[in-house]
């Protein structure tokens, strides 16, 4: 007996050759995995069997393969005409009865199994399908909300023409796949209902870079379409691994998106067999996040036992039902565009040497510069315009835009997140792209020369004219093993993840204010006394940043709990020396609803700032906030490799009060292993080292502020700017003095600057007095490491 049809129960990965990868897994999961809590909607496929009776039984494969000998494996001129004659043929063929009676059946069948069952999602799957070396992600159709046994083979007819949509052509030619050899296999699934919920993907790998401590979670309200196709700017999560399997905060990164739109049923079918229509999503919806942190968590204990389950990253569509409130995954693939890399030694890093003026911004994926002649184009017709190196800008693309992104040095989309069509395309591609760059199509001209550079962290910018830059390739595997520590100066969380695979010891400084500055943009005191704000467009402003997060003050604490925490999570165990924060009055007025709680100062530099803020009845709530968000970070999300660093500390005294600040706000000195570091940037630190060591578990050596005031020069005044000089003998000998007092006193002690990556002699006469660890900037590490080497004798 011919069998055409396999319920999900009878499925497993051995099944490929019957149903494709896609419905395979489906069945996997369905099986082995619901007993491990995860919700996997029942169904049936349909098999290759189901497919070659079909095609035999209308005599479709010569007709098939005639019209593929014709195809122009070349250019592919003729690739639109062939790929519609072929799914023309498909589409005026009759489906067998027998098949057809199949279908009906194991329909009537799954309404027996699932008693409020209102209608399937059918999905094409490929017997070739979601191979380790080919993904096939995109080239099929799939469609929702079908009613009804007779509507159900159809739309698997349907299913079959898809086979040879324009795009699967290609894919199959570049991937030396046998157009013939390959049948289809339609998955038909209990539909879940997001359309009145919401939707989204996962990866179990970060999927720009391949970091594999993460999960990666992106949604939006209503059907998953918008996410896939990058139409939405989806909500984001990201789940540190090691604190999905303790009682640890397992977020360590959420980010509400806009959300301006979702793709819900419609009544009416459209031309292309698709019942669905936009809406407008409400201003609550816009404000609110699509799933609680319990939900967040628990999917990504889901994705953590799929991947598990595979023994590989996964690549997941997840839905939400909007009627039962139950989440559900629906579909699971082999993540193939990093787990199919070999871990390589290499690193290769990008810089640009000029500044330019930039013209748009979106978000970058991968870290790469290209640059060329900006090409303009609405659809995949317009491919004739699009010449080899060109820049291509587009509003969206989708599968159907592959064969021309393959020609373009570089892709901007005005829509899309970092789980679009465009960005997994480019990741797979390893092409420079930024997508959502929102309005780049107006703002670029047709025709016109510009630089696209993912070099610069998550915000990819488009800057007018050719650029230079430089690419330099590390080789890790040279270097030997130095005896000082080599550590990274980091300010963006968005970069933890790419940095965390460089040869380095840990973080020697993380900068508070960046974050604050770039993630929560709002001053502390602002968030404190909300209520007695007196500019209107800040509190509106405040309003919407803070609404997915509720509590005003909670919002800053998460947040800035979420950007430490990611770069704890991506370098842990190696410490991470987090500096509280540092701005000067005027950069703190700058925030929004700055202007209100801060003093106008002459001369900000030598001013309100620092160690002087944490204890003053001026800014005590807001250093209270940093605490309460450093606390978060380091005892509820488990990462207890954060060290705190005191900036600006003028006396012994002052660094007491702070301590016992620190304490009463949940932070003591000790518990939980927390060391307290304290900056080494005014004379008094050096002067009076040993009384600091008896407050302090080490010390950091700030080589701007140390040489701004022990030459007395401002580093911000152009006028004595030829004076400031890290390498001036007084300034050497300010450093040794604290290095050798810090030794005496048996304290770690290391430098945060640039001067020992630009001058090898500087790292000499710090190798030399015993520093212990030297911390670069991420583009200074590969020099920073062949100085100190050099000066080591290692060379």
């Amino acid at each position: 007996m011919p069998n055409y049809i396999y319920p999900f129960n009878e499925l497993n990965q051995s099944r490929v050759e019957d149903v494709g990868g896609k419905n395979a897994s489906l069945g996997e999961m369905f099986r082995e995995l619901s007993s491990e809590g995860i919700r996997v909607p029942d169904g049936f496929a349909t098999s290759a069997e189901a497919y070659w009776k079909f095609i035999d039984e209308n005599e479709l494969k010569d007709p098939i393969g005639e019209q593929l000998e014709k195809l122009d494996r070349e250019e592919f001129s003729n690739l639109k005409e062939i790929g519609k004659t072929i799914r023309s043929k498909i589409m005026n063929a009759s489906m067998p009865e027998e098949l057809i009676e199949a279908i009906k059946t194991a329909y009537q069948e799954l309404e027996e199994r699932e008693k409020d069952l209102e209608s399937v999602a059918i999905r094409s799957s490929a017997t070739a399908e979601d191979l380790p070396e080919a993904s096939f992600a995109g080239q099929h159709e799939s469609y929702l909300n079908i009613k009804g046994g007779v509507n159900v083979a159809n739309t698997v007819q349907n299913c079959y023409a898809s086979l040879f949509t324009d795009r699967a052509i290609k894919y199959r030619e570049d991937n030396d796949f046998d157009h013939l050899k390959i049948a289809l296999s339609a998955g038909v699934q209990k539909m879940v209902r997001a359309d009145k919920s919401c939707s989204g993907v996962a990866f179990t790998i970060e999927p720009d870079n391949g970091f594999e401590d993460v999960i990666f979670i992106n949604g939006s309200w209503g059907l998953g379409d918008y996410i896939v196709g990058g139409e939405v700017l989806g909500d984001q999560f990201y789940l540190y691994k090691r604190n999905l399997k303790n009682d640890k905060l397992p977020i360590i990164s959420k980010s509400a998106g806009k959300k301006e739109k979702k793709l819900i049923y419609s009544e009416t079918t459209n031309e292309d067999g698709q019942n669905t229509k936009d809406a407008k999503t409400t201003k609550e919806e816009r404000l609110s996040f699509i799933l609680s942190d319990e939900e967040v968590e628990k999917l990504g204990k889901w994705c953590l036992k799929i991947e598990e389950h595979y023994g590989k990253p996964m690549d997941i569509e997840w839905a939400k039902d909007g009627n039962s409130g139950e989440i559900y995954i629906v579909q699971a693939r082999p993540e193939t565009v990093h787990s199919s890399k070999e871990k390589i030694s290499k690193l290769k890093q990008y810089s640009l040497k000029d500044d330019g003026k930039i013209i748009a911004t979106g978000k970058s994926i991968g870290d790469k510069i290209a640059a060329g002649k900006a090409r303009i184009l609405q659809s995949p017709e317009d491919s004739d315009d699009l010449e080899k190196g060109d820049v291509l800008i587009t509003e969206i693309t989708n599968p159907d835009w592959d064969p021309l992104m393959k020609k373009a040095s570089a892709i901007v989309t005005n829509s899309g997140g970092r789980t679009s069509h465009a960005a997994i395309v480019a990741r797979e591609l390893g092409a420079v792209a930024v997508v959502g760059a929102e309005d780049a199509t107006e703002k670029i001209r047709d025709g016109q020369e510009i630089t696209v550079s993912c070099a610069e962290g998550q915000t990819g910018k488009i800057y007018e004219g050719i650029l230079e830059w430089e690419e330099e390739e590390i080789d890790t595997e040279d270097f030997a093993d130095p005896d000082t520590d080599v550590e990274l100066i980091l300010a963006d969380p968005e970069l933890a993840f790419q940095y965390a695979s460089y040869p380095v010891d840990g973080v020697g400084l993380v900068r508070l204010e960046f974050a604050i500055n770039n993630s929560i943009k709002v001053h502390p005191l602002a968030l404190v006394h909300f209520d007695e704000l007196e500019d209107d467009e800040a509190v509106k402003e405040i309003n919407e940043l803070t609404a997915p997060y509720g509590d005003k003050e909670n919002y800053f604490v998460e947040k800035l709990s979420m950007a430490v925490g990611t770069i704890a999570a991506a370098f842990y165990p190696r410490e991470v020396i987090v500096r509280m924060s540092d701005f000067k009055s005027n950069e703190y007025a700058d925030l929004l609803g700055g202007k209100q709680f801060e003093p106008d100062e002459e001369n900000p530099m030598l001013g309100f700032r620092g160690a002087s803020r944490y204890t003053s009845d001026q800014y005590r709530e807001g250093f209270r906030l940093e605490c309460l968000a450093m606390k978060r970070a380091r005892n509820d999300m488990g990462l207890d490799n954060i060290k705190l660093m005191i900036p600006f500390c003028r006396t012994v005294d002052q660094a007491k009060e702070v301590v016992k600040e620190m304490k009463k706000n949940g932070l003591k000195q000790g518990e939980n292993g927390l060391e307290l570091f304290v900056m080494v940037e005014i004379p008094s630190n050096v002067i009076g080292l040993e009384d600091f060591a008896e407050v302090f578990d080490g010390f950091s050596i700030g080589s701007n502020d140390l040489t701004q005031l022990t030459l007395g020069v401002d580093r911000d005044s152009e006028l004595v700017s030829n004076i400031f000089d890290e390498r001036n003998a007084h300034v050497r000998k300010t450093i040794a003095e604290a290095i050798e007092k810090a030794k005496n006193s048996g304290k770690k002690i290391g430098l945060c600057g640039q001067a020992p990556s630009d001058f090898p002699e500087y790292a000499q006469f710090l190798v030399e007095k015993g520093i212990d660890s030297i911390s670069f900037n991420p583009d200074a590490i590969a020099t920073g490491i062949k100085n100190i080497l050099k000066a080591e004798g290692k060379d």
